[in-house]
């Protein structure tokens, strides 16, 4: 799934264990203050939550700007944000902890605990443990099956288990790298296949509690009455607008476990004092094994630096740990997450030997201004470089060539077909139905099972059709292609994203439909 300040008295930061101390190194407040205005205005944000921890002590912790633009609430270091793909990791300490008590072992066959994982191939399905639930060497593409939940829809857990074996690999099982939160839906089922407790219950119970996270729930359901948490947005059209959440922020979610939970930068910088300490909780005992911790902040799956990676951080190596994403940075380990849902990204990372942890979180979709804070105040630990991160990326945003896209509103193709033979149902074999149906203005489409994939149908060339989703924020219209079956009906749809830059989530390229007889 792709980048106005407020006084904090000391009773906010009631963190057990961790005192203040003016940062040794780094930024000093004024300067990350300095950084995150600029941010903020460069790059639309209406909120965001701020935290930094060295050497045990809080060098930073801060809310800045609103929750949501059209209410008054402020940001504060207990506001609750979407946290995303950095829940990840917990879903790794979680099993790290079975691990620990002796109730599983990372090289497990996932069978043993879920019968009913199967995979495309039969000998995947044999061999995959739950380490490789956790590391993203499925073989699966990048982000196949997201649709089963993305970006709104009513599929199960069992569900998506059931669904695997329909899903074609890219590439060889530990081939190489490919983002899959599937297989980390599957790794929260083998907690309560082992404990019989809900991988939502078992992260609060056993992580959030001991750690003194009180803004911080994988089970959303405790929401229900909570006030402090910020609410997602985008530009669109350049106008800044709330957006909705793939449900409310206090129903259960499908993805509890690749990206569920909702946190604050208070609570987060907890969690990473933990990880710092090498799995310690405040009074000493350890939360994870010290080997178990290791073990998550081990490379696992190799990944390869990119360009601006080598330029910016003279990075040599690029893996993923388990729930990590792992590199080197200046000569420095730097172990880290990101995490974007509709409308809000985090940051959450950490430089072991510096004994930095740093916390971004903001309710904005883009991730520029998150990344330029992040990699200033990360940078600013380990380098004597005086970049101006705002800048650059503001810079580097300009240089990105425009998407450009067909215009579905001119000279209107009109098709050979007549219409009403493209009305039917369509299934596919893991997504389930769509509806092609015919009204006074044309053709529509509707998905049975993610109510807000539908929209009109434009037509583009013969039998290839433009899906303009209703729910315009979604920003992920898609080509339907037609084509004809052997008595020359038209019986099965393809589909691909319009842009280039969907989001991988919407998988539309993995989707097969045969019409429904």
């Amino acid at each position: 799934m792709n980048w106005k300040k407020i006084s904090l008295c000391a009773s906010v930061l009631a963190l057990p264990s961790l005192a203040y101390a003016t940062p040794p190194h780094g930024y000093s407040e004024a300067e990350i203050d300095t950084l995150v205005h600029a941010a903020m205005e460069t790059f639309h944000i209406p909120g965001m939550s701020v935290g930094v921890i060295k050497d045990g002590h809080i060098v930073h912790l801060k809310g800045y700007g609103v929750r949501d633009i059209t209410k008054k609430g402020k940001v504060n270091p207990k506001t609750m944000f979407s946290i995303a793909s950095t829940s990840k990791a917990f879903t790794g300490a979680a099993l790290a902890i079975l691990v620990d008590e002796g109730k599983i072992k990372w090289e497990d066959k996932v069978t043993d605990y879920i019968p009913e994982f199967q995979m495309y191939d039969p000998w995947v399905t044999r061999e995959f443990t739950i380490r490789d639930l956790m590391i993203h060497n499925s073989g699966l593409g990048r982000g196949t099956g997201d649709l089963m939940f993305w970006p709104s829809t009513d599929f199960t857990r069992t569900e998506v288990i059931a669904n695997l074996r329909h899903l074609k690999p890219t590439s060889s099982f530990r081939e190489k790298h490919s983002y899959s939160n599937l297989m980390y839906i599957i790794a929260g089922e083998i907690v309560p296949a082992v404990t019989g407790m809900s991988l939502e219950d078992f992260t609060d119970t056993r992580i959030m509690k001991p750690l003194g996270m009180r803004q911080c729930t994988a089970n959303r359901t405790r929401l229900k009455h909570h006030k402090n948490i910020a609410t997602p947005h985008i530009l669109q059209d350049g106008k800044l607008i709330t957006v909705a959440r793939m449900k409310p922020v206090h129903e259960e979610l499908l993805i509890a476990a690749p990206g569920g939970i909702e946190c604050s930068a208070q609570s987060l910088l907890k969690w990473l004092a933990m990880h710092l300490s090498e799995g310690k909780i405040p009074n000493g005992k350890a939360l994870i094994s010290a080997k178990g911790h290791e073990k998550l902040l081990q490379p696992q799956t190799t990944r390869k630096p990119n360009t601006l990676e080598r330029d910016w951080f003279n990075t040599h190596f690029k893996s993923y740990g388990i729930g990590w994403s792992l590199q080197d940075a200046h000569g420095y380990k730097w172990a880290a997450h990101a995490g974007g849902l509709h409308g809000m990204q985090s940051y959450v990372g950490l430089l072991p030997e510096k004994e930095v942890g740093i916390v971004v979180l903001t309710n904005q979709q883009s991730g520029e201004g998150l990344r330029a804070i992040f990699y200033g105040l990360m940078t600013s630990y380990i380098s004597d470089e005086n970049i101006d991160w705002v800048e650059r990326f503001k810079t580097l945003q300009a240089l990105q060539t425009p998407v450009t896209l067909p215009d579905f509103t001119t000279n209107i193709y009109m098709p050979t077909t007549p219409l009403a033979d493209y009305v039917g149902t369509y299934r596919d074999v893991w997504f389930g139905d769509i509806t092609i149906s015919k009204n006074k203005n044309g053709l529509r489409v509707k998905s049975a099972r993610s109510p807000r994939l539908t929209g009109k149908l434009i037509a583009y060339k013969d039998n290839l059709f433009v899906a303009k989703w209703d729910d315009r924020t979604l920003e992920a219209d898609a080509y339907l292609q037609f084509s004809d079956g052997p008595k020359g009906m038209l019986n099965t749809i393809s589909m691909k994203a319009v842009s280039p830059v969907t989001d991988f989530s919407f998988d539309f390229q993995d989707l097969d439909f045969k019409r429904v007889k």
